[in-house]
């Protein structure tokens, strides 16, 4: 793919992304910028990209700009970028709870802006990406940043009105699973196994299961209910969950999360 790509900010999240762009075009069409100069340098040196002091730099010439900044940060890497902004680039912001008609705010009229709510798996190549177009976007800067964001994992479209939802199901859901990790790690210990082999056994196990869930073509349901003998020892763990209304509190997190993420969106520094 013959195109340029900047990266503004080169965190956690932005280098996951940033294997991906290399993946996608190359090295040589990739350039990161960040506020953290000496972290910036060093991710660019690994990845062999060309490092831009200035968010300007990076962003003239570009096809596609992605924003992998801290919400707060947004408006003043789009202040820096509108004005080399090129007139048929794209915006990419993959920043929590800002949306596309903020971007269209701090840009140029007309300009093609794209939502990305992705998840910390993408470190891995084990993400997923979910995208939103602005006003302005169309089909064909969907499907680019799509295969741009490839290499992180799995990509897929909602409507942005979605996508508060998509931020407590996808973007925090990995945080859920690794607390049950925790737990059923908790629960070995305390039944007499060592941590290292109970932290073990609840990595591998969550890790099967969900490998498992996710080529099968069958419901969860189902899933659940061939582990679970009538009578037996799974049925027994579930209906303790159940009494404590395990179910009804990963419900209640996720719909405080998205609420969350809906305040986020509302509470934006102008510039």
């Amino acid at each position: 793919m013959s195109i340029d790509v900047a990266l503004i900010g080169a965190g956690v999240m932005g280098e996951a992304i940033l294997a991906s762009l290399t993946q996608a075009v190359g090295a040589d069409r990739v350039r990161v910028s960040d506020v953290r100069a000496a972290a910036g340098e060093q991710v660019a040196a690994r990845h062999q990209v060309r490092w831009c002091a200035e968010t300007a730099d990076a962003v003239a010439g570009a096809a596609v700009v992605i924003v992998a900044v801290k919400p707060q940060d947004v408006a003043g890497v789009l202040g820096a970028a509108r004005p080399v902004l090129d007139t048929a680039a794209v915006v990419v912001s993959v920043a929590a709870g800002i949306p596309t008609s903020f971007l269209e705010q701090h840009l140029d009229p007309g300009a093609a802006a794209v939502r990305v709510m992705p998840n910390t798996p993408a470190t891995i190549g084990a993400g997923v990406s979910v995208l939103s177009p602005g006003t302005h976007a169309t089909t064909e800067h969907l499907d680019l940043v799509s295969t741009l964001l490839a290499g992180t994992g799995h990509t897929t479209q909602v409507p942005e009105q979605h996508q508060d939802v998509v931020t407590a199901i996808s973007g925090s859901g990995p945080a859920y699973v690794f607390y049950l990790i925790e737990a059923l790690a908790e629960a070995g210990v305390l039944g007499g196994l060592s941590r290292e082999l109970a932290l073990d056994l609840a990595r591998r196990t969550v890790a099967g299961a969900g490998a498992m869930a996710a080529q099968s073509q069958e419901h969860p349901a189902v899933l659940r209910e061939r582990v679970s003998s009538p009578a037996g020892t799974t049925m027994a763990g579930l209906a303790e969950l159940d009494d404590r209304a395990v179910r009804a509190a990963v419900v209640a997190a996720a719909r405080r999360a998205w609420e969350r993420a809906g305040e986020l969106g509302q509470h934006l520094p102008a510039d």
